[in-house]
C-alpha cells in the first residue's frame, strides 16, 4: 500500500471527528492552512518525500476552522444489522462468522413485517432454517435481545477502523468501548 493512500482521520475545529481521508488529501489540507497536523505516523517507519523537502506523514488532522455538517443517520443495511447484533445470533447466542449469519424478519415480511431496524436481527444460518416463516412465539425460540435502530455515535461511525489505527482511540469518543469489544 502507498504512503499517500493510507488512512488519516479528520477532526473538526472543536475536536469532533468529521471523516477519514488519504494522506494525499491530507497534505493538500494541511499545505493551503486548511488543517494542522495533531498526531503523525510513526518517523522512523514513514516519511514523505516532496520537492520541497522531507515531511512526516500525518495520522490525525484538525481543520482550522468549523464545519457545519448535518447529524449522520445509520443506513439499514445487512453490515449494520450485524454490527448492531455484534456478529451474535439473537436466538441461540452464537457468535458466528460474517458468512454464516443470515437476517431473519422477526415477523415474516409475508405476514405484515417490514425491513426495518426494530424487525431485523441476525441470526445463524440454523436457528433462521429452525424459525422459518414464523413468529419467535411460534418458532419457541426468544430473542436475547429487542432490535432497534441503533444510535449514532463517532465510536459506531469510525470504530471500524480502529483496530488498524490504535493511535486513533483518543480522538474518538467511546473508542474505549469498540476496542474492549473486539
Amino acid at each position: 500500500m502507498s504512503v499517500l493512500s493510507r488512512s488519516v482521520l479528520v477532526l473538526n475545529q472543536n475536536y469532533e471527528p468529521l471523516h477519514v481521508c488519504n494522506v494525499r488529501r491530507a497534505v493538500v489540507l494541511v499545505s493551503r492552512g486548511k488543517a494542522e497536523v495533531i498526531d503523525r505516523l510513526d518517523r522512523a517507519k514513514s516519511l514523505l518525500r516532496s520537492v520541497s523537502g522531507v515531511h512526516d506523514v500525518p495520522s490525525v488532522i484538525r481543520m482550522v476552522y468549523f464545519i457545519r455538517r448535518p447529524r449522520p443517520v445509520m443506513r439499514l443495511s445487512r453490515r449494520e444489522v450485524f454490527n448492531r447484533d455484534r456478529f451474535t445470533c439473537q436466538y441461540c447466542g452464537r457468535r458466528t462468522a460474517t458468512k454464516d449469519l443470515t437476517l431473519d424478519h422477526v415477523l415474516p415480511r409475508f405476514r405484515g413485517g417490514g425491513h426495518t431496524w426494530e424487525n431485523l436481527v441476525s441470526a445463524c444460518r440454523v436457528c433462521n432454517h429452525r424459525k422459518a416463516g414464523r413468529t419467535p412465539r411460534e418458532a419457541r425460540m426468544t430473542l436475547r435481545s429487542e432490535p432497534k435502530r441503533p444510535s449514532v455515535t463517532p465510536a459506531s461511525l469510525f470504530g471500524q477502523y480502529l483496530e488498524s489505527q490504535p493511535t486513533w482511540a483518543p480522538f474518538i469518543p467511546g473508542a474505549e468501548r469498540v476496542l474492549s469489544t473486539d
